[in-house]
């Protein structure tokens, strides 16, 4: 099973993009604390996309799938900053919450945080290391993280319910869940591993099902859902293609005419 810290991985990221950018399918394998300083971000999970704007602090739940939008404001930029919480900082910090957490409550992919008056100086200290260097390192990132997690969950206490759940995703319907993420262009590894599955038990049973293989399934599912999409809701093939899941719009497109033998403006 994947590990669900990421060494590799900056823990806090200023974002700052002056065209609309786009995050891709993103396997969130940290709990990520995101602030936006200006410009909007549209997020995509089951089925369902949400807007936040600018001011909004957003909870990302980690060993879930989303697709994350940045849309600068007119004539400027996107900012953003987001604190990756790793599972290390949280388990020094479980001991007092470990008997409250209850697993019955369903959380969104992503979700609005209750702010406070103290979110926002929070994240005006991080911005003199960011603008500068992008980056904090040492025995300050990782005061800066757990100022973070004591900060947000003392405004957002139900926050203990998902912060200090140590557990691994558990075998589940390998199909309900493909036909809800298949939009998602990530690595198979990644289904595996949301499934509950080594990635060989989870391309046995994928074949057992669908009688191919995952890579050529979810290419074709996404090409049939943006067909439907050309032809009964009339939307363009340039907004089609990444409501579908496709990062790329030539590989859209050349996809697209060799299964329906026309281009997708002709639907």
């Amino acid at each position: 099973m994947a590990n669900t810290t990421d060494p590799n991985l900056p823990q806090i990221v200023y974002s700052c993009v002056s065209k609309r950018a786009i995050d891709g399918e993103l396997f969130i394998r940290q709990h990520v604390i995101d602030y936006i300083i200006s410009g909007s971000s549209e997020v995509y999970f089951g089925g369902k996309s949400q807007v936040y704007k600018s001011g909004d602090f957003r909870f990302a739940v980690k060993n879930r799938l989303s697709k994350f939008i940045k849309q600068p404001i007119e004539g400027g930029e996107y900012r953003s900053i987001s604190i990756c919480i790793d599972q290390d900082t949280l388990l020094e910090l479980s001991a007092p919450y470990q008997r409250s957490i209850s697993a019955t409550h369903h959380y969104d992919n992503v979700f609005l945080l209750q702010p406070n008056r103290l979110f926002r100086n929070y994240m005006d200290s991080l911005l003199p290391y960011l603008e500068h260097s992008n980056q904090i390192t040492g025995e300050l990132l990782k005061t800066k993280i757990k100022e973070a997690v004591l900060i947000f969950l003392d405004a957002n206490p139900n926050l203990k319910n998902l912060l200090f759940d140590f557990s691994e995703p558990g075998k589940i319907d390998l199909q309900a869940f493909m036909e809800e993420h298949y939009q998602y262009d990530g690595d198979l590894q990644h289904f595996a591993y949301l499934t509950g599955r080594s990635i060989s038990t989870f391309k046995r049973d994928f074949e057992k099902i669908y009688h191919t293989t995952p890579g050529k399934w979810l290419v074709q599912k996404k090409l049939e859902a943006a067909h439907l999409l050309l032809k009964e809701k009339k939307m363009k093939p340039t907004e089609v293609y990444i409501e579908v899941g496709f990062n790329d719009y030539s590989h859209f497109f050349a996809s697209f005419k060799k299964l329906f033998g026309m281009a997708p403006s002709m639907v």
